[in-house]
Order: C-alpha cells, then structure tokens, then sequence
C-alpha cells in the first residue's frame, strides 16, 4: 500500500500545484513502483495478518498513504512560494510530529519508556531517531524543494531496496524475484534521473 503514495502525491501535484510529468516520467514512476512493490509483497506474504483485520488495515494504510501524499505536496507548495530551507522545514515537521505524540502520551506509554534505562538499547534508539527520522526527513524535504513532487516521493519510496544488500550481508538468502524487482525498480529509477 506503501507504494501508492507517489502516484497520490503526482495527481495532488498534478490538481493542486499544475506540476505536469512527461510521459517518460511516468514511466519511471511506474516502474519504480512497480519495482519496490513486487519486493514487498514477497516479504509480506509470509506475514499477513487474519482476514477480520485486513480491511481496518488496508483503511488505515490507504488514509496514511493520503496523509503522506499530502504532507509532500503541502512541503512542495511551501518551497514553490517561499525560500525556506529544507532544515527548517524538517525541523517544524518533526516539531508538530511531537506535540501530536505528547497529546497521546498516557501512563501505559510511560512504563514502556524504562525499557530506554540500558544505554545499548537507548543509544541504537538514539542512532535509529537521527538516521532514519530527522535526517531521512531533511533529505526528503530538500528533494521536494528541487524536484516534482511525484518523482521525489517515487525515489523517496525506494528505501525497501536498501535493505536486500543488508539482508545478504547478514546470510538471508535473496530470492530472484527480489533481485528482478530491485533491477525494476533501478531501471524506473534510471529513467527519473535522466530526465533534464
């Protein structure tokens, strides 16, 4: 469902902002999204969750993936009008992630929060918040700053991919089909990149 979010955000682009793609493009899109989707869905196969739940998280998913497309769009007409820095704006989404989060923080969140006491635990949290919230963040902030806002989330989207190599390198075997949707993905990828 991850990967619907940058056809989402192409068509909010597309209504809100009159940002037109070629059709070259789209090709790229579609085939990154493609791509990345044909790798999920293996390794989510084995993990599907009962068929009572699957409709509440498909809703879910779908809300979030147009809670995501809109965030980009609202980032990318944010920069078009103003000259604000990726940093800043990185900064104010986090700033507004957090006081949503506090609104929701209750006496069972807080037993939780003990577990943080063992400093491996609390540093590789700390490593995890930096790399992958506040940095993964700021460079997907400055990439809506100077790119459409359909290619930047469709690039955005392939982080999945990054995690094969990683995967190999701990000894999980890596199925051909993942390697065929990985070359998918990077030729999508390919063609977004050698858009002038």
């Amino acid at each position: 469902m991850e990967t619907l979010s940058p056809p989402l955000t192409a068509l909010f682009a597309f209504i809100f902002l009159q940002e037109k793609l070629s059709l070259i493009a789209c090709t790229g899109i579609l085939l990154t999204i493609f791509g990345v989707a044909w790798v999920i869905a293996e390794r989510t196969a084995e993990t599907a969750l009962p068929s009572k739940h699957i409709w509440l998280g498909l809703g879910m998913s779908l809300l979030g993936q147009t809670a995501n497309a809109s965030g980009a769009i609202l980032s990318r007409a944010a920069f078009t009008q103003i000259d604000i820095d990726p940093l800043w704006t990185a900064a104010l989404r986090l700033s507004g992630g957090m006081t949503v989060m506090l609104f929701f923080f209750n006496r069972t969140n807080a037993e939780s929060l003990k577990q943080l006491k063992a400093p491996k635990i609390l540093g590789a949290i700390v490593l995890a918040a930096f790399l992958g919230t506040y940095l993964g963040i700021f460079l997907q902030q400055t990439s809506l700053k100077y790119a459409p806002a359909g290619i930047a989330q469709a690039l955005n989207s392939t982080s999945p991919l990054f995690i094969l190599p990683a995967s190999v390198l701990t000894g999980e075997k890596v199925s051909l089909r993942a390697v065929v949707g990985v070359v998918v993905a990077i030729a999508g990828i390919a063609l977004l990149l050698g858009l002038r």
